[in-house]
C-alpha cells in the first residue's frame, strides 16, 4: 500500500516545515542536542518510509494483511 508510505512521507515533510524555522532559535546545550535528536529521528524516518516505497524491506503487518486480502478475493 503505497499511499501509507507517501501519508507517512508527508507527515515528516509537514513536521519538519513547522520545527525548521524554530531550530536556529534555540540557543541551549540540550536544546541543540534535542533538535539534533529529532532530525536523526526524521531522517530514520524518511529513510525507513523511502525504503519501504522502493520496496528494499518487507511492508508492516497491516500492509501485508491487506495485501493478503487482495489476493484472495481476486482468486
Amino acid at each position: 500500500m503505497r499511499h501509507y508510505v507517501v501519508l507517512r512521507l508527508l507527515l515528516a515533510a509537514f513536521l519538519l516545515y513547522v520545527a525548521w524555522p524554530i531550530i536556529p532559535q534555540e540557543t541551549g546545550f540540550v536544546a541543540k542536542l534535542f533538535w539534533g535528536g529529532w532530525l536523526a529521528f526524521f531522517i530514520l524516518v524518511v529513510g525507513g518510509n523511502f525504503a519501504a516505497l522502493l520496496q528494499i524491506v518487507t511492508p508492516p503487518v497491516m500492509e501485508q494483511k491487506e495485501l493478503r486480502r487482495r489476493q484472495a478475493s481476486n482468486h
